[in-house]
């Protein structure tokens, strides 16, 4: 009897260390798929942070920079309402000879496309291929400076509107637009909102230029500070000037909130 109890000893050792390898066993496979779960939810919640955390699209029109394409500049202008693009247009794009038809029929529907996307990720008009590929670049533009204005733009607008009365000025340049003849830049001051004063500190220059501007540019100051937006008429003999002065005035508005 006493010579059985080292191999009853053995055997119970034994049993012992098997079943503590199962158990061992059998728990690593339920801690993995926890810890794996674990780590897989990190990422997501951490690359959806920034996107749910984004910065809003304020609300208001605004004007994207203009996209330079083998075939002419592209400038789109979104409205935006409630966080969506609720309009997009395309103040600059292709024009000339074959360019008139590509324009015309690929323009709409990338407007089309902005509004019901909401973002930049528009698919390119089959046939225009540039004209697509600047729009979305002057439509992202514009959507980061909607969201720029919605993270800051808020409040100034609020402070804005409350002290419209007040006899505080602000001036504000537009984002250069270009022309065939040269970049046309325009800067205004604003006072209870209103235009108090326009300049234009880029205009053609060089040649006929030179007389076309200093004919031009005094007549469109002018315009901008009577009319109040950028709806002005263009000076005669002066088209390019004239146009590109209008895109830069309402860049100009856009980012002074008018």
């Amino acid at each position: 009897m006493r010579k059985s109890h080292p191999v009853r000893r053995a055997v119970l050792a034994t049993a012992a260390t098997v079943s503590g390898i199962v158990l061992l066993l059998s728990l690593k496979p339920a801690s993995d798929p926890g810890s794996a779960a674990a780590g897989g939810a990190v990422p997501p919640a951490a690359a959806q942070s920034p996107q749910g955390g984004a910065q809003p699209i304020g609300n208001g029109t605004v004007t994207g920079d203009a996209a330079r394409t083998q075939y002419g500049a592209v400038q789109v202008r979104i409205t935006v309402s409630g966080g969506k693009i609720t309009k997009a247009e395309a103040v600059q794009a292709p024009e000339g000879g074959q360019s008139d038809r590509i324009t015309s029929n690929a323009v709409p529907r990338l407007n089309q496309a902005a509004v019901t996307a909401g973002n930049a990720e528009i698919d390119a008009v089959s046939g225009a291929t540039y004209t697509s590929t600047g729009y979305k670049k002057s439509l992202q533009s514009a959507l980061d400076k909607a969201r720029a204005a919605g993270s800051s733009g808020a409040s100034e607008s609020a402070g804005s509107g409350q002290g419209s009365g007040s006899a505080q000025a602000r001036t504000v340049t537009g984002d250069a637009a270009q022309t065939q003849y040269g970049a046309v830049q325009v800067r205004i001051t604003v006072s209870g909102g209103k235009i108090t004063k326009a300049e234009a500190v880029q205009a053609p220059e060089g040649g006929q230029s030179d007389r076309i501007t200093s004919n031009a540019v005094p007549r469109l100051n002018q315009a901008a500070v009577t009319a109040g937006n950028a709806e002005i008429d263009a000076v005669s003999g002066a088209t390019y000037t004239s146009a590109g002065y209008r895109q830069s005035l309402q860049s100009a508005l856009d980012k002074a909130g008018g």
